[in-house]
């Protein structure tokens, strides 16, 4: 977590007040206009007139405020104690910053036209600008601009040349120089409406989004896994390894388009809504081609797995193959969907949608060379059609009714073909078919209490796996799960001052006969699941769900209001298993949440708030049957957060606040297994002080001060342990002051018109 600039200061300014006004008119000006009374009243006609004119101006709609900002910002410490607070706003490596927001509104009451612009951290890296114009009931447009970067808040140090680019050279003895990987979006959206008819409505929007930068990214092999090698001598000595991970960044340079259009359809009872909409992926990417002319061991010594001449030179060929990128690819969309009222308090909704996804890129012309010959691109085709049908209803004055169908069918076209010819392995499908059905009825119990009773209902059907797929590290799989459950919750008013509610959910997922992975044939009895050792995805296993919750909401007094929420929930998970085992894998999972918050007026000038939480997610793992030893995991985290915040205003000019809060994160990582080096815990905190002071120079002007104060520390033994950084086989380390502090100050100048 990090906190934001525009999260903590208002940008108003004077200077391009003066531009906004000379493009948008004397808003100013024309509101005295409107509202100016007549001076003299020489007759009762000329006084009729003036109430006229006064009653015709209360009808007005109100102008929001338009104001504009300026003002500098400064931050303390190194790129390093900014790691995490500058990732998103440019303050990771500049000190200073010119912070710049506008917000400016004007109506014209003779064409009834609305003008809009916003402008919102033009100053800083996540920097908004949006003009729009609408005439009620009539038209609309708009213009969207914005930017977000972000800044990778680790330092990579590596030797790795040609970061950015396509073309990698990986030399483990080169000199090795702190590179800035980072992200940039940049995205433009324009978007019209137009009344056709009065029941007519055509609506539109575009928005094009680019992505320039290199991200992280890699690539490792392990000997003992070298499926694809015929002929590979695994080194037995530990000091050569038994394989490598190599950093390979990322490049970056893609396009998203995306177009939606609607045709909107009203009646007196019913609505209709027509639509299209598409989206186009390109990368101009498309294969990382990396060079390998070195590499090295942690303990200095060479790693004989990559090294040219030796058994392992089919691994490094590999190695050294192109790493494909995302490919372009597009997906198009018709849907109609609306609602029919039979009688005020009976509703039907309806959607019917049929999306057409494909994936058709030259694997040459992204410099893939290695594919099964005549086949030139994946040829990759998703068909997906969705129907859903809705009902709302009053059959009586106390109860209300839901019910809700859905079906969805995902249905893969890709043209199965032999992309790991060793391994005799081609792709898969990812085709299925979706039904869930829902059933509410809400019913007004005596005494101010509202009791409400559900039915859920899910199946999904996967399909059998291709002969041909070999899915990577699983053994056993389901063509269908279903799930079936129960909600129950009771709201109502204890008091006038005391409002509270208790639900409790209750769900069983079990499903068909398991599948062999390899050959996707029926297993013929659970014996025979335990025997291939139990790998199955968590997603087709047997579940029970169990989730409790209460909430209270209660206002002692009128200066005090607090609200409640205690949440419990459990997931238990079982699978094929002997008697004399445990179950396999993913065994259960919990969440527990406690939260409060306050509110308490002091006085007519100060006001008080705070809010306290503790969460904590459970995740209990064995290792697969029959394994020895067995292994277990206990895995838990647990997340505390407190704040409190008084704001006042102690004279007519001068507002002020204080806001504190303070954020511990805690990963957890039990094992019991006694060969298994227990793993640290991986811990977050995070303490924030904001305060601010805001004095009213005149009228219409401001002045601000904001000042923020943060310490961070995230200790993360997946890149860091005991003072060692990271270790790439390049040579390459990743690497992050655990310990961050951070003050940022500010001053604005704020301009209201």
């Amino acid at each position: 977590m990090m906190i934001t600039i525009k999260q903590h200061i208002g940008f108003r300014q004077k200077l391009i007040a003066l531009v906004l006004l000379a493009a948008f008119g004397q808003v100013q000006a024309e509101e005295v206009v409107d509202t100016a009374q007549p001076a003299k009243q020489e007759s009762s006609e000329s006084a009729n007139a003036g109430v006229a004119v006064q009653s015709a101006n209360i009808l007005q709609p109100a102008i929001p405020e338009s104001w504009v900002s300026f003002g500098l910002g400064g931050v303390s410490g190194d790129s390093g104690e900014r790691a995490l607070f500058g990732q998103y706003n440019g303050l990771r490596w500049d000190t200073s910053s010119i912070l710049l927001d506008a917000d400016v509104n004007k109506h014209d009451a003779e064409t009834g036209v609305w003008t809009a612009f916003q402008g919102r951290n033009l100053g800083l890296d996540d920097r908004e600008l949006r003009f729009s114009q609408k005439k009620q009931g009539d038209w609309k447009y708009s213009a969207e601009y914005s930017e977000l970067t972000r800044v990778y808040p680790r330092t990579v140090s590596t030797g790795v040349q040609g970061i950015g680019s396509t073309n990698l050279t990986v030399n483990g003895s080169a000199a090795k120089t702190d590179v800035d990987l980072q992200t940039k979006r940049k995205s433009v959206t324009v978007g019209a409406e137009k009344w056709l008819t009065p029941s007519l409505q055509f609506e539109a929007s575009f928005k094009s989004e680019k992505k320039d930068g290199a991200r992280l990214f890699g690539l490792g092999i392990n000997c003992g896994a070298a499926g694809p090698f015929t002929t590979v001598t695994c080194p037995t000595t530990p000091a050569n390894g038994v394989g490598a991970l190599l950093l390979l960044p990322e490049p970056i340079d893609s396009k998203i388009k995306q177009f939606d259009a609607k045709l909107n359809f009203s009646g007196e009872k019913y609505l209709l809504s027509a639509a299209y909409y598409g989206s186009f992926y390109t990368n101009a990417n498309g294969a990382i081609n990396q060079t390998i002319t070195g590499l090295v061991a942690p303990n200095g010594g060479a790693i004989d797995l990559l090294t040219p001449g030796t058994s392992g030179a089919q691994v490094l060929a590999y190695m050294q193959s192109p790493t494909a990128l995302p490919p372009d690819n597009q997906a198009h969309q018709l849907s109609l969907a609306g609602h029919y009222a039979f009688t005020p308090s009976t509703r039907v909704t309806f959607k019917y949608a049929k999306t057409h996804a494909t994936q058709h890129e030259n694997f040459d012309s992204m410099g893939l060379t290695t594919h099964p010959a005549g086949v030139n691109d994946l040829g990759g085709v998703l068909d997906t059609t969705l129907t859903q049908v809705g009902l709302t209803a009053r059959p009586m004055a106390k109860l209300s009714v839901l019910a809700n169908v859905r079906y969805e069918d995902k249905n893969d076209k890709t043209p199965l073909n032999l992309y790991s010819p060793s391994a005799g392995n081609t792709n898969g499908k990812d085709s299925l078919k979706r039904q869930a059905g829902k059933l509410e009825a809400s019913y007004q119990l005596p005494s101010n209490y509202r009791a409400t009773l559900g039915a859920d209902y899910e199946m999904v059907n996967r399909g059998v796996p291709e002969s041909t797929e070999k899915p990577g590290g699983l053994n056993m799989l389901r063509e269908e799960t279903r799930e079936r459950g129960w909600r129950a919750e009771l709201r109502g008013s204890m008091s006038e001052t005391f409002n509270g509610g208790i639900s409790y959910l209750n769900s069983q997922r079990n499903g068909s006969s398991w599948l062999r992975a390899v050959q996707g044939t029926p297993i013929l009895s659970d014996a025979a699941a335990v025997l291939l050792g139990g790998a199955s995805p968590y997603t087709v296993k047997d579940r029970q769900r169990d989730k409790l919750k209460l909430s209270a909401d209660w206002t002692p007094t009128e200066s005090l209001s607090l609200q409640f929420l205690v949440e419990e929930g459990k997931d238990k998970y079982t699978e094929p298993h002997l008697a004399t085992l445990d179950d396999s894998g993913l065994k259960d999972t919990g969440v527990r949440l406690y939260s409060a918050d306050a509110a308490l007026i002091l006085s007519d000038m100060w006001r008080l708030t705070g809010y306290a939480s503790r969460g904590k997610q459970s995740n209990h793992v064995n290792m697969v049957n029959g394994a020895s030893p067995a292994y277990k995991a206990e895995l838990e985290s647990t997340n505390t957060a407190v704040g409190i915040g008084l704001h006042g205003k102690p004279t007519d000019q001068l507002e002020v606040g204080a806001d504190m809060s303070y954020m511990n994160d805690k990963n957890h990582y039990g094992q019991l297994q006694a060969t298994t080096t227990v793993l640290p815990d991986v811990t977050f905190r995070q303490t924030t002080m904001h305060f601010f002071g805001k004095l009213a120079l005149e009228k219409n002007t401001d002045f601000r001060v904001d000042l923020v104060h943060q310490r961070t520390y995230l200790g993360e033994w997946t890149w860091a342990n005991n003072g060692t950084s990271f270790f790439y086989s390049d040579n390459t380390t990743v690497s992050m002051d655990p310990n961050q502090k951070v003050a940022f100050i500010s001053a604005t100048y704020i301009y209201k018109f």
